[in-house]
């Protein structure tokens, strides 16, 4: 994870650091009378009576065989009895539709989850509270409510997201464990990372769960042999797809991009375009093969894609052509918007605006909105913070989970929500007598990051779940 040095006017550098180093209605009954208890009015009455004998009766029937006359004072009195019975049961009616309206309303109403039953997702929070809190969620550890897709990230260095990834499983519908690099060795290209693979885990994710497994393959080959060699870019193809089928995988996300701007790959024009059409013929292949778990659906591909470095895309930057240009034959766009700070320009992890601004970007949205590439997006989301120096030098970095909670047992700091980056932050004084900021994921900022997804109709992909807190997990 780079730091992604920016130029939002919002987020300068001057400004979070002076900030950081300052502390301190019911339908109406109708009651009409049944049929045939219809009172005939006395008028018409009057005038049949006047009639001829002889049209009394072809209108009655022969006498021998007609039936008699009804009576009228017998029609009266049925129908103020069916009048009445009506109203009689009028409560009871009321009551059963009541009962149904009841039923049908809080059977599709979620329930509250255990974090937001206890009021624990707001800006004003105390260091306690979260010590107290962060291992308690609800009882139904499978319901979703978060609805659209969810990509997690898995590590082997931390195994606390296996865990994680077992407990919640039907939270997710993709899972990305880091395991495998594509090199070059020598002139061959190898893929390595197998050993890495847990396939008792698979097992006990299948058994559990819907998620697919998509493992993380990185391409740490040579790009200019793997991108101008044909014989090269095929035998990388059937290596990630010969993969997929011997370990039962669902896909892979790649993860390439990065490594081709800093080759300068991307610079090149023609390299550009050779680099997009190795991308759309992997995907091709591997939406050839169906899997063997699911004969309806093919491999996948998720691609992971980086915010720009300014509010203006670079030439090296990924761009709203280069995903019009994939957007057919990649299933998923995993986007990195973490890391906008670092030890140099210490402040939020990923300011809610700067998210918002990427997602305009990228998706090119003053020329028009596209649902079905925002659809694929995964906005990334940081289940890991930072602590910075901001006196005495420069310097901090990355934290996870349990020393985010153990510097808030040693120091009991006071909480502060920043509201331009919709992130919680606190600052501490270590035994060196130096001044730290420590800006980590809470409650709040995961569900306004939710939020800005789902506005865009989009996915979240985090990074990474080993690294989070168990009562992150109840509002997904």
């Amino acid at each position: 994870m780079k730091n992604r040095n920016t130029n939002y006017s919002d987020f300068s550098k001057t400004r979070h650091f002076q900030k950081y180093t300052t502390e301190k209605a019911k339908p109406e009954v109708q009651r009409g009378l049944p049929r045939g208890c219809e009172i005939e009015p006395a008028e018409m009455a009057k005038k049949r009576e006047r009639r001829p004998e002889s049209t009394q009766r072809s209108t009655i029937g022969e006498s021998s065989g007609s039936k008699p006359k009804p009576d009228r004072k017998l029609g009266t009195t049925i129908a103020k009895t069916s009048v009445i019975l009506s109203v009689a049961a009028l409560p009871a009616i009321f009551v059963i539709v009541y009962r149904m309206i009841y039923i049908l309303y809080f059977s599709n109403t979620p329930q509250l989850t255990y974090v937001y039953s206890r009021g624990l997702v707001k800006e004003e929070i105390n260091y306690r509270q979260v010590l107290d809190e962060n291992l308690r969620t609800s009882e139904n550890s499978s319901r979703r409510n978060f609805n659209n897709p969810v990509l997690a990230y898995i590590t082997p260095w931390n195994s606390q997201g296996y865990d994680m990834a077992k407990k919640f499983t039907n939270k997710f519908t993709h899972l990305s464990p880091v395991w495998y690099e594509l090199k070059s060795e020598g002139t061959k290209l190898v893929l390595n990372g197998r050993h890495n693979a847990d396939k008792g885990w698979i097992s006990e994710i299948r058994r559990n769960g819907n998620s697919q497994i998509l493992p993380r393959v990185v391409l740490e080959s040579i790009p200019v042999d793997l991108l101008k060699k044909k014989k090269q870019r095929e035998r990388a193809i059937n290596l990630i797809i010969e993969e997929c089928k011997e370990m039962g995988y669902d896909g892979i996300v790649l993860e390439s991009w990065s490594r081709w701007a800093s080759y300068g790959v991307l610079h090149d024009p023609d390299m550009r375009d050779k680099a997009l059409q190795f991308i759309v013929q992997l995907g091709q292949a591997m939406h050839a093969i169906r899997l063997e778990q699911n004969i309806s659906q093919s491999l996948q591909l998720v691609y992971v894609i980086g915010p720009p470095r300014s509010d203006k895309f670079e030439e090296y930057d990924f761009g709203p052509d280069d995903l019009r240009v994939l957007g057919d034959d990649v299933d998923g766009f995993s986007l990195m918007t973490y890391d906008f700070s670092g030890p140099q320009n210490p402040g939020p992890n990923a300011p809610l605006k700067w998210i918002h601004s990427t997602l305009q970007l990228l998706l090119d949205s003053s020329n028009g909105y596209n649902p079905k590439l925002a659809k694929k997006i995964f906005v990334g989301i940081n289940f890991y913070g930072n602590d910075f120096v901001v006196s005495g030098g420069l310097g901090g970095g990355p934290i996870i989970g349990r020393e985010y909670l153990s510097l808030l047992e040693q120091h009991k700091p006071q909480m502060h929500w920043e509201k331009n980056s919709a992130e919680h932050y606190f600052l501490y004084i270590d035994n060196q007598n130096i001044k730290h900021v420590v800006f980590y994921p809470s409650l709040m900022s995961i569900a306004t990051r939710l939020d800005e997804a789902l506005s865009w109709t989009a996915g979240i992909s985090i990074w990474e779940i080993g690294q989070g807190l168990e009562y992150f997990f109840d509002i997904l």
